[in-house]
Order: C-alpha cells, then structure tokens, then sequence
C-alpha cells in the first residue's frame, strides 16, 4: 500500500477523534479537518433532538468529506480527518467516494473514473463505561450524551484489509500521538 495522505481518526462519539486529530495535525504539520463541523444543520438538530443519523443523513456528508479529502490530496496536502466513520461502508466511502454508497450521492460520468484516496485509518477504540463519563463532562456539543449507546450499536470496527490501527482510549493523547507517528514510520 502506498503511503497514506490522510489519517482517519475514528471512533463513538466522546473517544478523543478531534482533540487526537488536532494534536496530530500539529506535530506532523498536516491540515486538519473535524467531520463535524460539515454536518448540514438538519443533521445538527436531528442529533441534538436525540434522533441518531441514518445512512440517508450520513452518505451526503460522507461523500462531501471525500471530496474534501480528495481535492487536498490532489494539491499534494497531507490530511488529518477527526470524523466518526462509525461502519466499513462510511471509511469506504471516505476513500472511493460516490460510487462506494449505498445510497448514491451523485453519480460518476461514463468519463469519469474512481478517485482513491490512501488512508490509515486510527481506530479511537474505549469501553462504553469510560466513554460515556467523558462525555457527560462536555459541554456544548450538539450530540447528548444519550445517543452512545446508538453509536456503539453501529460501530463495525475496522478490520482486514482496512489499513488501520486500533489505539485504547486509555492511553493520553501524547502516547496516542506517538504510537501514531510510530506506525506512519514504517508505512
């Protein structure tokens, strides 16, 4: 596999994707994106209401992330994404783009051709426990506390022949970070 231009941080809600992504982008001086922040705000209040996210609300945002990802690449960017990308068929779609959802987005010409982009996908992984107290101490996030146990109920964690690594919330976000750059190491 070719050396990634984009590292995924993913995970539930609540396990670190945006405070370890933004640490990340900052010791390699890549760019930084939070997922969150390109939710539509029908998304927004949906979760804020207490309603999780269907794939008819995720694979729009998905593939305007893919998008993102693909255009930064293409101008020879390196990418740090904080973003949920909760099941295979999301990460998927962060990679390939419209033609890897489900539910299409748009749809490619006959001309046009799959854009890939390389990722390494950093699995923020924690037990529902330890998750759960972080997040009833955050304040001001759109997404309650009370949509994680929905989230642990979709996640599919990432597995062969994903190129990932699985990271324990337990560590803090300095071993996190290191570990990271380790394994970019030897990409």
């Amino acid at each position: 596999m070719a050396e990634p231009r984009v590292l995924l941080v993913m995970g539930v809600s609540g396990s670190g994707k945006s405070t370890v992504g933004t640490l990340l982008a900052s010791e390699l001086g890549w760019k930084f994106y939070d997922a969150d922040d390109y939710h539509p705000e029908e998304n927004r209040v949906k979760m804020g209401n207490g309603t999780p996210l269907n794939d008819q609300d995720r694979i729009p945002w998905l593939c305007k992330l893919h998008d993102i990802l693909l255009r930064d690449v293409a101008l020879g960017q390196h990418v740090v994404l904080a973003c949920s990308a909760l099941k295979r068929t999301y990460r998927d779609i962060l990679t390939r783009g419209k033609e890897s959802a489900p539910l299409k987005c748009g749809g490619l010409s006959k001309e046009e051709k799959p854009t890939e982009v390389q990722l390494l996908v950093v699995h923020l992984s924690g037990s529902f426990e330890v998750i759960s107290n972080r997040l009833l101490r955050r304040k001001g996030h759109f997404m309650p506390p009370e949509l994680l146990q929905s989230q642990f109920d979709t996640l599919e964690p990432p597995s062969a022949p994903e190129n990932f690594i699985q990271i324990s919330v337990d560590k803090n976000p300095s071993e996190i970070i290191a570990t990271v750059i380790e394994t970019l190491k030897m990409k």
